[in-house]
């Protein structure tokens, strides 16, 4: 998943934005307690009064941002691509070899998913709250990811290949790492599993002759 940015996603929206700069903070404060909420409860028992009271807001402020409680799973899960994103990009900033990028920016990913433990629980829930949502998100990061590793097999960066199904197998091996070394073990090394999954990255797993090349 490193460095593939995404795209701003053409879902249903919540309500119009806030007009003042009062009112956009308390509708963060509310996607903030949603968040919170969310991803300590899960979706189904996290509920509009729970996020309300974790905001400190009352429950007709909700309304006045929200139609409900899946218009805020759908902003969570655009905030994730967002916040990502810029992650990803600050992260990678100034490299210009493919392969240096993915490494830092798998890095870079773990550190995210240690950092926003519940705003990646969000994103994995939304699967089961709107299914087009979750798909859009990750087939947004898919396809720009593939345009940049096609753009870097063109330039000679990598060797041949499918560079859809590449996007997706990447991926998916930074979304499982994430989840074990990052998520759910908070104690696990992030620079080894970075390591060990970047030589698995480049390198495969066959067996290489003594003269350095696989059988």
């Amino acid at each position: 998943m490193a460095n593939a940015p995404i795209e701003e996603a053409s879902l249903p929206s919540a309500l119009p934005a806030p007009k003042t700069s009062r009112g956009e903070r308390t509708r963060q404060r509310i996607l903030d307690a949603a968040e919170r909420d969310i991803g300590r409860r899960g979706f189904s028992d996290a509920s509009i009064s729970t996020i309300t009271q974790e905001a400190a807001v009352a429950q007709g402020t909700f309304y006045l941002y929200f139609r409900s409680k899946e218009d805020v799973m759908r902003e969570l899960v655009l905030r994730m691509g967002r916040r990502l994103r810029r992650h990803l990009t600050l992260a990678t900033t100034g490299l210009t070899h493919r392969l240096e990028i993915e490494k830092r920016g798998l890095h870079a990913f773990l550190s995210f998913v240690r950092d926003n433990p519940n705003l990646y629980r969000v994103v994995a829930e939304s699967q089961f709250v709107d299914e087009a949502a979750y798909r859009r998100y990750y087939h947004d990061f898919a396809n720009n990811y593939r345009q940049v590793l096609s753009a870097a097999e063109g330039d000679g960066q990598l060797s041949p290949g499918d560079a859809e199904l590449r996007a997706w197998a990447l991926m998916g091996i930074s979304d499982f790492i994430g989840r074990r070394y990052a998520l759910w073990d908070k104690e696990a090394s992030i620079e080894a599993a970075t390591e060990a999954a970047f030589a698995f990255i480049s390198h495969g797993i066959a067996p290489k002759s003594t003269n350095g090349r696989a059988p």
